[in-house]
């Protein structure tokens, strides 16, 4: 028997010796033996849920708080159910898939999660590369940061190091709870990074407000937030006020309803299944995995969100950004010197191009002031005075930000591999894992094609594919945990039954809908040499009505026989 079979069976004794202990003692032994929910929660930790709890600060305050947990809440219920798949089966759930369900779903869950792991891990570079330039060593980089070449010096150093990492995930045993432990101590630096700034603030917040955001309040995407309504009321125009709240209601409700939607990425659907297995978990770990995504994933996900959120609503909600305009006289001038200015100028533009022979009225100028987004490095001056070193503020933020890019890099690293295990037939140790980590290495490419219209392309293109992917995986999910067929004697039955599909489809209805609903309206403009709009393609409502098409073609296509799922 080899070491890592031992420690298999020294894992399956302990969890059978917990049967009858109280849920401290269980809770203790398992969260000694966890592992694959850190890896999601890595994965989550990254560069899209900082830029969305930022902007949902921004724009709701701590009213908005509920958003990110009761997204990610719906997450996991998949992720759950992805588990006791895996769990009890012997084949991956990618191939009971292909084999007994719907081989177009299944290639084309493949084809979205790696799309994914090969784009989005470009704003991950860039998010890395500017918390090492902004916010840790500006002065070393001070003249240098805009320079291509150190912009590419830098991304191949991040890309060599997350290498050396990944390569100890395809290591058996040891090399891979190696592999976890990093990526647990990068999500603990995460989580602690941002509670140390929200205890920093405690004494200025209002802390009755931020409980009450966390109860679950769906009224912004309907109503403006109160900070907006003030100055909407105040307005002299009806035209300019019927415009400035479709503006507010639009900037409230995307990001609440692309949280939504993107709960768990498509892609992450794809590693649960490949890290449950690099454990070889089976059937006695299903407890121990639930455990695993509470404790690993959902946890320091809300934590580290909330956080953000909470740092980010005190600065931000409801206030212009900062140094763009200001009121000299009873009159709102705006600063044509700010950073910002430019944004503003096409927030008005805009605006004008909408409001006919109106003038702009100060409370207009206030408003496209404070739509404007903020990143990380605002957050981190803002909050300067509070830290009382602006040295202090700065590396916090980069450390926490760091953490967060070089954890999803590595990450959507492994997933590619586990992509290219799956689609060679080999195991995680073979030479098809490490030429397959090797597909996310795009993210080197970050300062020429994450920016202007590549970035648009590439971003609207990707994600469209993943929100009309995700409720149809997810649909697939509730079938297979209901197949006798994919589950044998596993299916469940019962009160278990109805435990798992009431979550499950409550989930799936309201995911399903928030895809929908983002996928549908997903636009993809084609600009001319002049940066002149020529064409806007209805990319994802052609793209939902053909892939729905070859959904339905796949399910009557023939399915190859396979061996129970109860021969383990």
């Amino acid at each position: 028997m080899s070491n890592n079979d031992d420690q298999i069976q020294r894992e399956i004794e302990i969890i059978d010796s917990l049967a009858n202990k109280g849920a401290f003692e269980k809770a203790k032994a398992y969260s000694k033996l966890s592992g694959p929910g850190w890896l999601q929660s890595a994965i989550t930790l990254g560069g899209g849920s900082l830029g969305s709890a930022m902007f949902l600060a921004v724009m709701g305050g701590f009213a908005i708080l509920w958003v990110q947990p009761f997204a990610m809440l719906m997450g996991v219920v998949l992720l759950a159910a992805i588990s006791y798949v895996t769990l009890s089966i012997k084949r991956t759930p990618f191939q009971a898939l292909r084999q007994d369900i719907n081989p177009v779903l299944a290639w084309g869950w493949l084809a979205a999660s790696q799309l994914a792991n090969m784009i989005w891990v470009l704003p991950q570079y860039s998010l890395s590369y500017g918390a090492i330039t902004d916010n840790l060593f500006p002065e070393l980089f001070e003249s240098s940061k805009d320079s291509n070449v150190t912009k590419y010096i830098v991304s191949f150093v991040i890309l060599g190091l997350m290498l050396f990492v990944n390569f100890l995930g395809s290591g058996k045993g040891r090399g891979y709870r190696i592999y976890e432990n990093i990526l647990k101590v990068l999500v603990g630096i995460v989580v602690l990074c941002f509670m140390g700034v929200v205890v920093r603030l405690a004494g200025t917040l209002d802390w009755g407000a931020i409980f009450s955001g966390f109860i679950p309040n769906p009224s912004m995407i309907w109503n403006p937030a109160d900070a907006y309504n003030d100055i909407l009321k105040a307005l002299p125009s009806a035209e300019a006020r019927e415009y400035w709240t479709a503006v507010v209601l639009k900037a409230q409700r995307d990001p609440m309803v692309a949280a939504t939607a993107a709960a768990v990425g498509i892609n992450m659907t794809f590693l649960m299944p490949w890290a449950l297995r690099a454990r070889k978990w089976g059937r006695e770990h299903r407890g121990l995995s639930r455990f695993d995504l509470a404790t690993g994933m959902m946890i320091p996900f809300v934590i580290a969100t909330a956080c953000v959120v909470i740092a980010a609503g005190s600065q931000f909600h409801g206030k212009p950004f900062e140094g763009l305009v200001t009121e000299e006289n009873g009159a709102v001038v705006v600063h044509e010197e700010s950073g910002k200015f430019k944004d503003y100028s096409k927030a008005i533009a805009t605006r004008n191009g909408k409001v006919k022979d109106v003038p702009v009225a100060d409370g207009e100028k206030t408003l496209a002031a404070m739509l404007i987004k903020r990143d990380t490095k605002q957050l981190a001056g803002a909050l300067e005075s509070l830290f009382g070193n602006s040295m202090v503020a700065q590396k916090v933020f980069g450390i926490g930000v760091l953490a967060m890019g070089l954890s999803t890099i590595s990450i959507l690293m492994l997933i590619s591999g586990f992509v290219a295990c799956e689609i060679a037939g080999k195991p995680r140790d073979s030479m098809a894992f490490k030429v397959g980590t090797l597909l996310a290495s795009t993210g080197v490419l970050w300062p020429l094609l994450w920016g202007g219209q590549s970035k648009a392309y590439l971003a609207v293109t990707t994600s469209t594919f993943g929100y009309v992917l995700f409720p149809i995986a997810f649909l697939a999910f509730v079938i297979m945990i209901n197949s006798k067929k994919v589950l044998g004697d596993q299916v469940p039955t019962g009160r278990a039954k109805l435990a798992w599909n009431i979550p499950l489809i409550s989930a799936l209805v309201i995911t399903g809908l928030a895809a929908g609903w983002t996928g549908w309206n997903k636009t993809l403009d084609i600009k001319n040499a002049a940066g002149e709009v020529t064409t806007t393609l209805e990319l994802g409502k052609w793209f939902i009505i053909i892939f729905a098409i070859l959904v339905v073609i796949g399910f009557f296509l023939p399915k190859k026989g396979t061996q129970s799922a109860t021969d383990r």
